[in-house]
């Protein structure tokens, strides 16, 4: 269940070890399963056409002998009698159950909030609608500073749009990274023509006239007008079937180590699940596609009697401008940082350090210490050697 990167890679996983049996792809949008990340970035900008979106093409599933239920929605499952119900009132049977549902954006509920041009970027479908809309001269305000939000506006003022970004924290990026780092894109944005307004919130939005399209974004402190506003306020787990069929979830459904749920037929892949990482020594649940990626091959390997456990460190990326950041691991669990290389050439490395022991890193077009990063996540590192980029970083490695 589930149409996505999660469920499309879960899928073709199975039959590529052997799996013989039905498999049956229920999505609720009306579309292959696709990549999302392209959408905030080069599928908004018009550098990609809409056909190299999708993971694969139709063909694909028609040699696999995969049934699409595209466009169709599991209205329940019942573990009991191992079915699952669709929206039209048919039962389906099932040996093995794969919930990749994804998640949903966090919805404004305020004044005005259903007005013409008011767009949330999660769907193929949301980025059609708004790709029209960036225009040279209109006004984009962004709601939130994170990730999407900064993509978005990377695109649209590279476009000739007016981009205002309107964050409630004192820094954008606040919740996912470091202080230096959200000063190095607010330095980023700010320079290209992106207005930044923190430590503000929308109240409202109001239409133009006795129109239904948007004209105004009501902030706590001033009114904007706005011709177009993207919400990028974070996302919800799709967690209802699972709660419903009395899966154990909180934070998304919870799995073991093998993506199993509380049920032993039932498994959970991707931003939906809440999982055990034996590398970081905790759960989490996750929103990248190498967890999506990985949890679904692990799955097909257990539904194919080979146990696999899911352990991997996470890692993710963001495209602004012409810079690519590059993530490992988590920054908040350092209390030591290292930066090497030059910001001033916006080529850059910050290695995070717990004791000395490398457990995140944030690169800036340098796919170089990304590499490293990913390579020696939790050696004991030498921070003078790390911080000499004449050094290679093979050589801080501290070896005992």
């Amino acid at each position: 269940i589930g149409a996505g990167q999660a469920g499309g890679q879960a899928i073709a996983s199975l039959r590529q070890m052997g799996y013989k049996k039905e498999i049956m792809l229920f999505g609720d949008e009306p579309h292959l399963p696709y990549q999302r990340p392209f959408l905030s970035k080069q599928y908004l900008s018009e550098e990609d056409e809409e056909g190299r979106v999708f993971l694969r093409a139709e063909k694909f599933y028609a040699d696999q002998n995969i049934t699409l239920r595209i466009g169709e929605l599991v209205t329940a499952i019942v573990p009991s009698e191992k079915k699952i119900s669709t929206e039209q009132g048919e039962l389906i049977d099932y040996n093995d159950l794969i919930i990749a549902t994804g998640s949903r954006p966090r919805r404004l509920n305020i004044s005005g909030s259903d007005l013409v041009g008011i767009q949330y970027l999660r769907t193929l479908d949301d980025v059609n609608a708004i790709k029209p809309r960036i225009q040279n001269g209109k006004k984009m305000v962004i709601v939130g500073g994170g990730y999407i939000g900064l993509e978005v506006a990377s695109v649209a003022v590279s476009a000739g749009m007016d981009v205002t970004i309107i964050e409630t924290e004192d820094r954008i990026l606040k919740r996912v990274t470091t202080p230096e780092m959200s000063k190095f894109y607010h330095q980023l944005h700010t320079d290209r023509g992106v207005k930044i307004i923190l430590q503000s919130g929308v109240v409202g939005f109001k239409s133009n006239g006795d129109s239904t399209s948007l004209g105004y974004v009501l902030c706590n402190d001033q009114t904007l007008e706005a011709d177009i506003a993207i919400v990028g306020i974070g996302i919800i787990p799709n967690t209802e079937l699972a709660q419903e069929a009395q899966l154990d979830c909180k934070d998304g459904i919870t799995t073991d180590k093998h993506c199993l749920t509380s049920n032993p037929s039932i498994y959970a892949i991707g931003d939906c699940s809440n999982h055990p990482n034996p590398i970081l020594n905790r759960r989490l649940r996750l929103e990248s596609v190498p967890n999506a990626m990985d949890q679904a091959k692990v799955a097909a390997s257990n539904i194919m009697g080979k146990e696999k456990t899911y352990s991997a460190v996470p890692w993710f990326w963001s495209d602004q401008y012409e810079l690519k950041l590059q993530m490992v691991g988590f920054s908040t669990d350092s209390n030591s940082q290292v930066v090497r290389g030059d910001k001033t050439q916006q080529q850059y490395a910050i290695f995070y350090l717990k004791d000395n022991h490398l457990v995140a890193v944030d690169a800036v077009n340098s796919a170089r210490d990304f590499m490293a990063g990913r390579k020696f996540y939790g050696q004991e590192m030498d921070p003078i050697k790390l911080a000499d980029s004449e050094t290679d970083i093979a050589d801080s490695v501290i070896t005992h």
